[in-house]
């Protein structure tokens, strides 16, 4: 059934230079907050551009790990990642509290993203760890996977999401961006994905194979060359299928 309305996300103060463009056609924004990018200063910037443009403010911790941007699995103990998510997490509320605005969910980034949707011992670190933070908190994650369920068992809203920009496989994991064409590098085809989406609830994996996804959120990679016209493009195909641009927080 196709969607009245969708939410898009995109992952926004990691030092990219659309962030201004990007948070005037988004509705989430995914904060960096220390983990693989960001600090006080990028932090405040966009939760200040976030008010702006009445975008939902969510936060966006990773592995500790800045030398690989967060795209590398660690071996770290649960204890230590535990800490290091809380802190993440803390240090954009702390933010926002300064702002006199609220942190509205949380979406991994990177390896930790990958990693919690396929291994159920550590989504439910992840969403036992927000849930302890603050139960409000929504969590977002890919859609079908590890990650979800955690959220859901731990009692918390999740929001299931999707990618426009990125190939799947039939298990409904993205495909590993090691791998070529793992990233959608043409506009015309993540924006045909986009529609496929919002309007037919899946999408056609890289084999050609139709894998249905009930995604509330769309997510749009804000560090590309061509960030701002696939955003640009993405949010024009959905208004013009009739699809609200809105988070489902705000339903």
């Amino acid at each position: 059934m196709a969607a009245t309305s969708i939410d898009l996300n995109a992952d926004l103060g990691e030092g990219c230079a659309d962030d201004a463009g990007l948070m005037a056609l988004i509705s989430s924004a995914n904060i960096a907050c220390g983990g693989h990018a960001g600090d006080v200063d990028s932090m405040r910037a966009a939760v200040r551009l976030a008010c702006q443009h009445g975008v939902v403010i969510g936060a966006h911790p990773s592995y500790p790990d800045r030398e690989h941007f967060g795209r590398v699995s660690l071996d770290i103990s649960q204890m230590r990642l535990a800490e290091s998510i809380t802190a993440q997490l803390w240090a954009l509320k702390a933010v926002c509290i300064e702002e006199g605005v609220a942190v509205a969910y949380v979406k991994p980034h990177g390896a930790l993203y990958n990693d919690a949707a396929c291994h159920p011992g550590l989504a439910a670190l992840i969403a036992a760890t927000v849930r302890e933070i603050d139960p409000d908190l929504a969590l977002m994650g890919l859609a079908g996977s590890s990650l979800i369920e955690a959220g859901n068992y731990q009692g918390l809203t999740t929001i299931a999401e999707a990618f426009v920009d990125r190939a799947y496989l039939d298990d409904g994991s993205l495909m590993p961006r090691s791998q070529p064409g793992a990233v959608l590098a043409d506009e015309a085809a993540a924006v045909a994905q986009a529609e496929s989406l919002a309007l037919s609830g899946g999408v056609q994996t890289a084999d050609g194979t139709w894998l249905a996804l009930a995604a509330y959120s769309l997510c749009l990679h804000g560090d590309g060359p061509h960030a701002l016209a696939l955003a640009r493009a993405t949010r024009a195909v959905l208004e013009r299928r009739g699809v609200k641009v809105m988070s489902p927080l705000l339903a």
